[in-house]
């Protein structure tokens, strides 16, 4: 089954990015860690790692795009065996990409029990005194 290849959230605030250099062409082998392309934020070019092994079977967005959504489809990959024509010829078609996750929300701690701690000293109350 074909590898979809989405356009990574690089930060947490990313939306979009510019593709701006495939090191890849199609056809080419792909190892994991291999360099794939370069893609740029609105502060800094980064590179893309691949995953996954294989060939990257198709190319679908080209080197230069700006303003690529995040999770767009970017490139197919064939697996490793797979027909690289079929896979080619199957890109987008797989599973949808799944949606990005939303960013984690800051918690508190939870407290346990009343909320005001309690001192040694007394309360606001006057205390008797037995003589």
């Amino acid at each position: 089954m074909p590898i979809n290849i989405l356009m990574p959230a690089l930060s947490p605030t990313m939306e979009k990015g510019n593709l701006a250099k495939w090191l890849k062409r199609e056809g080419d082998k792909v190892k994991t860690g291999d360099i794939l392309a370069e893609i740029e934020t609105d502060k800094a070019t980064m590179e893309y790692e691949a995953v996954d092994d294989g060939v990257l079977a198709k190319i679908v967005v080209p080197e230069g795009t700006a303003d690529v959504p995040v999770n767009q489809l970017i490139a197919v990959l064939a697996g490793e065996g797979e027909d690289v024509k079929a896979a080619a010829a199957q890109a987008g078609k797989g599973a949808p990409a799944p949606k990005a996750a939303p960013a984690p929300r800051p918690t508190q701690p939870r407290r346990s029990g009343s909320s005001r701690r309690r001192s040694g000293r007394a309360s606001g109350r006057s205390q008797r005194t037995t003589r």
